[in-house]
């Protein structure tokens, strides 16, 4: 009874994120002004700045649970690792997508060779051949230490996503890098609603599909000793 009640709280996680998400919508459309030179199109911010964030976030997940499993060998933290890469890779294609769709209205093409851009879609296929490598017939304990390894070293092109349009001349908006934040007080706010929103939601998808994997081991791990 008890395990049965806990599996229902990732459900409900995503249940209530996505309940935040349906009212940022509220706030993007009918509470942020619209912009003055881009029009409605910049409202794909609003999603796109969401999306970005937490999938940087879901591979520093990655990036600290390749560091447990390496000193634990924990499994669960495996798949912590391979739940996060799922997700992680799911919004950075999604974020890829809501960016293109801005930069055309606001660049005029639908892809430029940005630091900012150029990092992302590196980032993305490092963690698409991840899911791939994860994806292999390899004995079990074996996979798992070259994900870990691999976990740890594709890492160290996620700094450079966060810090490209810094260190790089960039074309790409650092939306709160000046002092004015660069967003009305309106924006700032349901740009704010948005990310944590969003967060709600990413926390439950991470949450249930690291269950999934879960009790797919256990059911893996009876089909064995049937076998036997």
């Amino acid at each position: 009874m008890m395990q049965r009640a806990f599996s229902v709280w990732p459900l409900l996680l995503v249940l209530l994120g996505g309940a935040a998400l349906a009212v940022c919508q509220w706030l993007i459309y009918f509470y942020a002004p619209v912009e003055a030179q881009l029009g409605l199109m910049q409202k794909v911010f609003y999603t796109h700045l969401p999306l970005a964030w937490w999938a940087l976030i879901s591979f520093l997940v990655v990036f600290v649970a390749s560091i447990v499993y390496l000193l634990r060998r924990s499994p669960a933290a495996d798949r912590v690792c391979a739940a996060a890469a799922e997700v992680g890779v799911l919004l950075a294609g999604l974020a890829l997508v809501t960016g293109m769709i801005w930069a055309r209205r606001s660049w005029g093409v639908w892809w430029t060779w940005d630091p900012r851009l150029t990092t992302t879609l590196v980032m993305w296929f490092i963690y698409a051949g991840y899911l791939v490598l994860r994806g292999l017939d390899l004995p079990p304990q074996r996979k798992r230490m070259i994900c870990a390894v691999v976990g740890v070293v594709a890492f160290l092109d996620v700094p450079l996503v966060f810090l490209s349009a810094r260190l790089w001349r960039s074309i790409h908006p650092a939306v709160f890098a000046s002092k004015g934040g660069g967003l009305e007080p309106e924006m700032k706010l349901t740009a704010i609603a948005c990310v944590a929103g969003m967060g709600l939601f990413w926390a439950g998808l991470v949450w249930l599909r690291t269950r999934q994997l879960g009790l797919r081991d256990r059911l893996d791990s009876l089909r064995l000793r049937a076998e036997d």
